[in-house]
């Protein structure tokens, strides 16, 4: 992974905001009041989900923190109210486990008639978590979001966290959707790669799948909600306590702050205009960019949506 890093780093399709210019999007002065607004952001514990929840919780929204840990979600519930006086709501949720994805879905529904903004922040390296957790989750939600039109009169919005990692998904296709599922064909599939090419390749998969996600979103429902993807920077995290510890060092140096790396999805779910940001690909900070072209491919998202209704069946 490490020498991976190094790789990518000079090269500007994937390291443009390692050293960001100062964004001109500041969410304290920027976003609206979001009082009466009921919001729900998965890996709201940590990371850059963590401040997405505490700016959101600043401007007087309702929040819910969806997160697989109950300990780890009260401390960062505890640390939350401390920092902003408000304190959010937990909602346990493993978007690896399609059973645990339904109960918090069912226990959001019997808590809220609607939800205004989902932010499907959440993910690891692997597909079922990033993809089939957050499709699953969103379509068992459309009640909620469909609600939340039928209320207000304004498109509910879902903010889907990608990566520019998408970029490293299999060349060509997209997506070999045999990597995404044990047995023999994925056991050849991994033999034909070193192991830090198919770690990557799944990682860029799975990201991948975030975009399309959040086109077919966008455009299945477009009478009730606005659905965008996005990059939220090279910034600092816990995913990179993993690495040695040189590579933190340096990268401690060059990238900016976790915090930083939530201000494009509250720009998307907060501030941006729906027309604007409908079926798009946001880059830091704040503003439209342009996704990888297989990313548009509609008949790979037709066939990733079809494995997925497949995938979350009987669940």
């Amino acid at each position: 992974m490490g020498n991976l890093l190094v790789k990518i780093a000079p090269n500007s399709s994937l390291s443009t905001d390692l050293y960001p210019p100062s964004s001109k999007f500041e969410p304290e002065r920027d976003m609206p009041d979001l009082t009466g607004k009921i919001i729900l952001v998965t890996g709201g514990n940590t990371g850059i989900g963590y401040h997405t929840v505490k700016y959101l919780l600043i401007k007087n929204a309702r929040v819910y923190l969806a997160s697989r840990n109950k300990t780890k979600a009260a401390d960062a519930i505890q640390k939350l109210e401390k920092e902003t006086g408000k304190k959010a709501i937990f909602l346990q949720l493993d978007l690896a486990d399609l059973r645990s994805v339904r109960r918090a879905a069912t226990t959001f529904l019997e808590c809220e008639s609607r939800l205004d903004i989902l932010f499907n922040n959440g993910g690891s390296v692997e597909f079922g978590t990033n993809v089939t957790g957050h499709y699953f989750l969103t379509q068992l939600l459309l009640p909620a979001l469909s609600a939340s039109y039928a209320t207000t009169n304004v498109r509910a919005r879902v903010i889907n966290t990608s990566s520019a990692g998408h970029k490293l998904a299999s060349p060509g296709t997209g997506i070999d959707f045999v990597s995404l599922e044990g047995g023999p064909e994925r056991d050849a599939w991994l033999k034909r790669l070193s192991t830090s090419t198919a770690g990557w390749r799944l990682y860029g998969e799975s990201k991948l799948g975030n975009i399309l996600l959040s086109n077919y979103l966008a455009r299945a429902h477009s009478d009730v909600l606005v659905s965008c993807a996005l990059h939220p920077g090279s910034v600092r995290t816990d995913l990179q306590k993993t690495l040695p510890s040189w590579m933190q060092f340096l990268l401690d140096l060059s990238l900016p702050p976790a915090s930083m790396g939530a201000y494009t999805q509250l720009w998307a779910g907060t501030t941006a205009e729906p027309e604007n940001i409908n079926r798009k690909y946001l880059i830091p900070w704040a503003r439209i960019g342009q996704a990888d072209a297989i990313a548009s491919n509609r008949e790979l998202e037709d066939q990733m949506i079809s494995w997925l209704k497949q995938k979350v069946e009987g669940f």
